[in-house]
Order: structure tokens, then sequence, then C-alpha cells
């Protein structure tokens, strides 16, 4: 197991490096072929689109036909789609660009559906965290090789991209094996075909087995998002801060959530409850939320970046986990894929309500919405952990219990 974590750590390292290469030198490449400032935030609302659409089925359909052949389409059009970025020469092309790595994405989603098939329940948060650390690394480093790389112009990021993406397609090609075993392929072969339409992912949405984790994701969603896509112009605004100072504070966010996701989520695991760290990461993200609408500098932001960075990144591991653990393994996949569209969704509105209420209420205003939104989602928890336990006290026959929010004893 160990080397199969190993090799899709090191895939979604390699896939994130290539994405960070290109994703804050889009605006500027697509300046040179005369884009507004309006084309070129919709540069990432065609991709975030496609990638809602597309994710759900990508994920269903890897759970009849296998993790690594989807894996393999999705790397594949990702390859595409970078090469085809790196050739442009006109602004429909980076557009294409764009749409195509949306509809082909699906990659991460695909490798957390992978982490789920090879361990067990107890190790699953902590093998998911490495996705998370390998997101951090990515961030850190691509950035910084993205920049380097543009001075030779800003087509070649893209292409080096391309190169990295395609160097994946080989190493799953060669070394990753197929995740799903003989058993649950049987299961699936014995289930009867669910036609890949939207009212067929509607009522996926409205399964009572995991309905109410995924509205606690999507509520989640759209709180982290509103501070993810608004923070270098809050910080701006806010505290004056200049695009250097801004890279650097990011820097330090990535560390830290390298290190909650990559170290602390497997400690955290080990002592509580995954539950109990869903209503304690909410409450706690609420609160750096609404301390994030009171920071005055950055000596208080960055231990209020701190404390999200550590609640955020506990929600997005545990939250993963619970969900692959509500349905059976063979529709691991398709919830997957719901839960990557709904935190497209989130990232589709989030950032530009944000910039409204930044713009026309005041630079706390993002803050104090997210906090709101993540009391929402406090309450949502509440919900879900008391249905929890009368499903728990049906099942035993006695009064409620109060499993699930003590140490993991």
């Amino acid at each position: 197991m160990r080397r199969k974590l190993a090799l899709i750590f090191g895939f979604v390292f390699i896939e994130l490096l290539g994405y960070s290469l290109v994703l804050p030198l889009l605006p500027y490449y697509a300046e040179t072929f005369g884009a507004s400032l309006t084309l070129v935030g919709l540069l990432g609302t065609v991709n975030a689109f496609c990638q809602l659409l597309a994710a759900p089925v990508v994920g269903r359909l890897s759970d009849r036909y296998g993790r690594r052949p989807l894996l393999l389409f999705s790397i594949g059009g990702t390859v595409v789609s970078f090469l085809i970025l790196g050739l442009a020469q006109s602004l429909g092309m980076i557009f294409l660009s764009r749409a195509l790595d949306g509809l082909f994405g699906g990659n991460v989603a695909l490798a957390r559906a992978y982490i789920a098939d090879v361990t067990d329940e107890q190790s699953r948060a902590r093998s998911l965290g490495i996705i998370g650390a390998a997101f951090g690394l990515g961030f850190i480093f691509g950035p910084a090789m993205g920049g380097l790389l543009s001075a030779y112009g800003y087509s070649v990021p893209a292409l080096a991209a391309a190169g990295l993406s395609a160097l994946n397609l080989v190493a799953v090609a060669l070394w990753l094996p197929e995740s799903l075993t003989p058993s649950v392929r049987e299961r699936i072969r014995a289930t009867p075909r669910v036609a890949l339409t939207f009212p067929g992912l509607w009522e996926a949405l409205r399964d009572p087995c995991c309905a109410h984790l995924l509205e606690i994701r999507f509520v989640y969603g759209l709180a982290f998002t509103l501070f993810q896509a608004n923070f270098a112009l809050w910080a701006k605004t806010r505290l004056g801060l200049t695009a250097q100072s801004t890279s650097y504070v990011l820097t330090y966010v990535g560390v830290l959530a390298v290190l909650v996701q990559g170290l602390a989520i497997g400690r955290l695991t080990a002592r509580f409850r995954e539950p109990s760290l869903i209503l304690g990461g909410t409450i706690s993200l609420a609160l750096g939320m609404l301390a994030w609408a009171a920071t005055p500098s950055v000596l208080w932001l960055l231990p209020v970046l701190a404390v999200l960075a550590l609640s955020g990144g506990v929600l997005n591991v545990v939250l993963t986990s619970q969900l692959t653990k509500s349905v059976p393994p063979e529709r691991v996949g398709g919830v997957l894929g719901l839960a990557t569209s709904l935190y497209t969704l989130a990232q589709i509105v989030s950032p530009g309500v944000g910039g409204f209420v930044l713009e026309r209420v005041s630079s706390w205003a993002p803050g104090a919405l997210g906090g709101v939104l993540m009391i929402l989602t406090v309450w949502l928890t509440l919900r879900h952990l008391a249905r929890e336990r009368e499903k728990e006290s049906a099942r035993a026959g006695g009064p409620p219990a109060m499993s699930g929010l003590g140490p993991n004893e």
C-alpha cells in the first residue's frame, strides 16, 4: 500500500506543480492577445463551469470502468490542454485550452477515490492528507518556477506543464495498478446501470447516505473560497500589502497546509473521531473567519491564518474521508465527483460575491460573510450528528448515544 500511496503523492504533486506553473501567469498571457479584464476573469469561469459538469460523470465512470483507465483519460486531456495553451495563437485557443482542462479535469478526485480503494477506514483520513500536502507543496514551488520560466515567454511555462503532465501519464501507465478489487468489480457488474443524466445526478445529491455531508462541504466551500479568492485584494485594500508581501504570506499559508494535512491529520484522527473533528473544524473556522474580519495588522493576521489553515485543512480531509465511508465502495468515485462539482460551484460563486462586498460594503465584509456561512455550517454539522445518533440508537434499540463526539478510543 505504501508504494501505491507514494505513487499517488507524486502524481498529485506533479499535477499541481504543472497547474500552478501556469495559473498565476494566465492573466498576463491572455492580455498579450488583447483580452480585457472581463475576458481574463471568464477564463477561470469557463474552466470551473466545465469541471462542474464533468467531475461527477468522470467519477461515476471510474466506479464502473476503474480508476486507472479514467486517470489515463483525464491526464491525457490535461496534456492536450496545456499543449494548446503553450502553442496558442489566439485568445480563442486559450479559452479552448481552459475548457478542455475543465472537462478532462477530475484527476485529484480520482486520486482521492484511489486512496479510498486501497486504505481501510482507520487509516483513510491520514492517507487522504497526503493529497493536501501535495497540493501545498505544488503551490509553494509552482508559481516560483513559473515566474522564472516566464522570462523566456508566457508559452514556456505552459509547455513545461504539458511535459510534467506527460511524465505523469507515462508513470501511471507503467507503474500504477488498478485499485478496484475483483469483489468490487463483481458488485459493479451486478448493479443496474444508472444513466449519467442530470436527473440521475440530482437524485444522487438527495441520497440520504451522503446528502448531509455534501451540504456541509458545499457551505464550507463557499466560506473558504470566499477567503481564498479574495485574500490578495483584501490584503491590498485592508493592510496595504504589495504583491511581493502578499506572495510571502501565501507561501506561509502553503507551508501551514503541508504541515496540517501531511503531519497533523494523522495524529488528530488517531486521537479524535472524525465527526468530532468536523464539528471542531467548523467552529474554529467560524471563529477564524470572524477574526479575519477584525484583523488590523500583519502581526494579527499571521495567527489568524494559522487557525484558518488548520481548520480548513482538517475539514477538507475529514469530510472527504467521511464521504468515502458513507457509500459502498462501488459508488465512491461518483460521490467524490459530486463533492468536487459542489466545491467548483462554490469557486464560481464566492469570488464575485466577495469582491462585491469588499468594494461596496467594507474590508471587514468578506470575513464577516465567511463567518456567517461557517456558523450555518456548524448548525448543519450539529443536525447531521443528531441524525447519525438517531440512526445508531435505532439500530441499537436504545436511547440516543453520544457516539462520534468524544475521543477516538
